[in-house]
């Protein structure tokens, strides 16, 4: 297929900063350590507010953003699930001490082959695929959801290949332009790609990669550029981090620098900068930060790691930081109500949820009573959904007046809660910690004093957006909305 230039004047540049928050954002701007960031803020427009999917995980936001659909049709769940088909728990890399007990190799299929080309619902195609169609090209650099239509092969590196075994070549379907740390790259000079420098997904690898395809005048019409860096920064120091900002800053003033002139960067292109997942704070007290699964459930026989799925497991949990999947083996012996009530012993639990059907039942450590829900009903949100409500509203923190729903702690929440439980296979309970609390199971990350996320909460759920170069904005102010709203931008 020939590809063509593209008409429109102004290419889309599309910035990815992992954890980009008002918090730590307008702490920085304050203090002077986001000349950057503040540069495109006054330059275009600032929204502090734009609700990303849960659960509030990379992998499942990158895959709304791609796709423009939910976790029920997107089929990426979160960074934990249990997958019911093949009988195991898919890890696409929450910490080392879980990776080594489920096993190198199937990590490092399931993050470099089956979360693109075989968990991403192919049902859905990625704006990738949609603009390749059309003959324009595109570039993706660093994004871990990247699916195009161009054959491609991912290069491991020795040591990863050695240690891992998994092949030195790894086919793959990518975008034209694609960067993927060490494995593909763009610019031919080798730089910040090695093993202590997390093999190329960092921020200056990012930028190197950017500044390339600038340099080289090859940017096409949109490009997707994922900056990882401020995500652990934020994890170790907290919502008001500046420290983490003002290094991704950096490498955006050496992106803007290769321009003549600032200005010169904004009058050629379309600058869209937002954040995939935002943070809650966490308590200092180890005892009351933690919620340990595995002492709540201890009733019940629970699948260890390292050896998999044995006849005598009833429960498998799948912890994703502040939000869980909690599944039962067999619904006879273990009922999701009897796990659902002893979930509701535990006060630092805000939302307890399980589907009957196409009803979602939501109960709480904090609230008593129930709330139950489903889609097309006599209610209708601020996003134009419309849905059937009954019992305590307080539990999800709405407010109902004639009929209409407005949202409190737990922005678009009855949408976002519902899609995960048609995500994927399995009769589960889905879980999410209150603020100052995340979820362990055996050798769960912990953020004890920092931030956490994955869950339902609007501190884990709002991040920053920044749009420079265009009068327009999506539809409403969601990750999912995104999508469409750039495939009219190019067309």
């Amino acid at each position: 297929m020939m590809i063509s230039t593209h008409s429109q004047e102004k290419r889309i540049i599309m910035l990815i900063i992992d954890t980009l928050m008002d918090s730590s954002l307008q702490a920085a701007i304050k203090s002077g350590k986001a000349p950057a960031l503040q540069f495109f803020i006054e330059n275009g427009r600032y929204f502090s507010n734009l609700v990303s999917p849960f659960p509030t995980m990379s992998v499942n936001v990158d895959s709304t953003l791609l796709t423009g659909v939910s976790c029920d049709k997107h089929k990426v769940p979160g960074l934990v699930w249990y997958n019911q088909k093949e009988k195991r728990i898919v890890n696409y890399g929450s910490h080392v001490r879980e990776l080594i007990k489920l096993g190198l190799k199937q990590f490092m299929e399931d993050i470099f082959y089956n979360i693109n080309h075989e968990h991403l619902s192919k049902q859905h195609k990625t704006i990738h695929e949609i603009l390749k169609d059309k003959g324009i090209q595109t570039a993706s650099i660093n994004a871990l959801l990247y699916r195009g239509s161009n054959p491609s092969e991912l290069k491991i590196p020795f040591l990863l290949s050695l240690f891992t075994g998994l092949n030195r070549k790894v086919k793959s379907y990518s975008p034209d332009l694609f960067s993927y740390g060490a494995m593909h790259r763009l610019n031919p000079l080798k730089k910040n790609s090695l093993f202590w420098q997390k093999y190329g997904f960092n921020d200056k690898f990012s930028a190197n990669e950017l500044k390339y395809l600038i340099s080289q005048n090859k940017l096409p019409a949109f490009t997707i550029a994922y900056f990882p860096d401020l995500d652990q920064s934020i994890h170790k120091n907290g919502r008001t981090d500046i420290k983490g900002i003002q290094k991704v800053d950096k490498e955006l003033q050496k992106v803007l620098n290769q321009y003549q002139s600032w200005d010169d960067a904004l009058a050629n292109n379309i600058w869209i900068i937002l954040g995939d997942n935002g943070q809650a704070w966490i308590d200092k007290n180890r005892n009351k930060a933690l919620i340990d699964l595995r002492k709540l459930l201890s009733p019940y026989q629970i699948v260890k790691l390292n050896k998999g799925i044995t006849p005598q497991d009833e429960i498998v949990l799948s912890v994703n930081e502040r939000m869980s999947f909690i599944y039962s083996l067999d619904t006879q012996k273990v009922p999701l109500d009897d796990i659902a009530r002893i979930l509701q012993t535990d006060n630092r639990i805000d939302v307890i949820a399980l589907k009957r059907e196409k009803t979602i039942t939501v109960t709480s450590g904090i609230h008593g009573g129930y709330f139950h829900f489903h889609p097309e009903g006599d209610f209708v949100d601020e996003y134009g959904q419309s849905w059937y409500i009954e019992g305590n509203n307080e539990i999800l923190d709405l407010e109902i007046m004639n009929k209409r729903i407005k949202y409190g702690d737990y922005p678009d929440a009855l949408a976002r809660l519902y899609a995960p439980f048609f995500s994927h296979e399995g009769k589960y309970i889905i879980v999410s910690a209150k603020p100052g609390h995340e979820f362990i199971g055996e050798g769960s990350p912990t953020h004890v004093g920092g931030a956490s996320h994955g869950g339902l909460h609007k501190q884990d759920s709002l991040v920053s957006l920044i749009i420079t170069g265009t009068n327009s904005t999506p539809n409403h102010l969601r990750t999912l909305d995104i999508k469409d709203w750039l495939l009219s931008l190019i067309q």
